[in-house]
């Protein structure tokens, strides 16, 4: 199978949906697929990798947005159609869309094959939170207008789901998520993370965040939290926009930031600690959840998003309501006042993460990508072979 994805993001940036996207492309070249990713170009050139694994990218200058850098709008022309058809895609697949997104769906119908979108971002529970409560109904309009252009819409989870249904978008299915049990595991946790983490204090209690530093994530929780366990030690694994006024803020507090973390240093990060609190209510998933969980930690969450699909209270940690910051802070005063009872929660997360692979939730979504082919006759050999010579690119 031949598979065009335009994603509006992807490496160097670190987020979910590249985490998500390069855990699918892995297996697309471990199966044998074909694949092409159109996306914008980095801030730095250096950095602007023209391949992963078997994947070859395509990368377009873009505009950065003014309160939130790291996201580039892409700028495609004329040359992405001839880019296209020279791969002969069966399939479009775009990723979260915007400009490159609509692109993708353009050409979609432009050759005429099916087209699939995925949706991983509550950017309008962002806007809510950043107080534009008044821009939710008209980014969920061009949402709805975007995703109901495509022959079927994935979401994360059932939580998600639900509520792109109740925003009258179509033909939604879940395309879950997983996570590396063999690379995030208990038994990465070293003295040596644990004096790094903790600025030299190991024997304390270790609280981890691991995700964007950014309001939307209410990162600025966590200072009251700090301010209230005066023995704990908190760790902030990422960057972001919010990092700078946050490290003022968390002045006089015993917070290390450590910035992005990747593959084994970020595996014995999370090993290391010894709770992952995560207040962020807007999660389509949850990514980094789950990866705590399969390291053996209990997480404190908000009983909010994507997250409820694979995390229960009092089994695999404590849930929260959203918008109750008392509650979020004594939830993680619960589990430091009985620290058995919080491993053996960190117990019950790591057996649960460990039927969650990254290789079975990509297997099922190529059988949904086939089944899509097949319910629009794509997906017959001759059919492909007569598309191929229609676009004069074989003899």
């Amino acid at each position: 199978m031949r598979i065009a994805f335009f994603s509006e993001t992807f490496l160097p940036k670190v987020d979910g949906i590249v985490n998500t996207l390069c855990h699918l492309l892995d297996y697309l070249a471990a199966e044998g697929h074909e694949s092409l990713l159109f996306t914008p170009r980095s801030g730095r050139s250096e950095e602007n990798v023209t391949q992963y694994a078997a994947t070859r990218i395509v990368r377009y200058p873009g505009l950065p947005l003014p309160f939130y850098p790291e996201v580039r709008l892409a700028l495609p022309d004329w040359r992405l159609g001839r880019q296209l058809r020279a791969f002969g895609p069966h399939l479009i697949h775009v990723v979260n869309p915007v400009t490159l997104g609509l692109a993708g769906l353009w050409q979609a119908r432009r050759l005429q094959v099916p087209a699939v979108a995925s949706f991983h971002t509550d950017v309008a529970g962002f806007a809510c939170d950043w107080g534009f409560s008044a821009l939710a109904r008209p980014i969920w309009a061009g949402l709805r207008l975007t995703h109901n252009l495509a022959d079927l819409n994935f979401c994360p989870s059932q939580e998600t789901a639900q509520q792109l249904r109740e925003q009258r978008i179509k033909r939604v299915k879940v395309w879950s998520h997983g996570v590396d049990s063999r690379r995030f595991h208990p038994d990465k946790r070293t003295a040596v993370w644990r004096e790094k983490l903790s600025d030299g204090e190991r024997d304390k209690p270790i609280l981890l965040f691991v995700g964007r530093v950014s309001w939307e994530k209410r990162v600025d929780w966590l200072r009251p939290l700090m301010a209230a366990l005066p023995d704990a030690r908190l760790a902030i694994v990422g960057d972001g926009p919010a990092r700078r006024p946050l490290t003022k803020q968390m002045s006089g507090l015993p917070v290390v930031f450590t910035g992005y973390l990747r593959g084994e240093a970020l595996a014995q990060a999370y090993a290391a600690a010894d709770l992952f609190v995560f207040p962020s209510p807007h999660e389509t998933f949850g990514n980094v959840v789950l990866e705590a969980m399969s390291s053996g930690l209990p997480v404190i969450a908000p009983r909010s998003g994507g997250l409820l699909d694979f995390t229960r209270d009092g089994v695999h940690g404590l849930l929260f309501d959203a918008d109750d910051q008392a509650a979020f802070i004594a939830a993680v005063q619960r589990l430091l006042a009985d620290r058995e009872w919080a491993r053996q929660l960190g117990r019950n997360g790591r057996s649960h993460a460990e039927a969650l692979s990254w290789a079975n939730v990509s297997e099922k979504l190529i059988v949904d990508y086939q089944a899509l082919l097949q319910e629009n006759g794509h997906w017959q050999p001759d059919r492909v072979q007569q598309f191929a010579q229609q676009m004069k690119l074989v003899k």
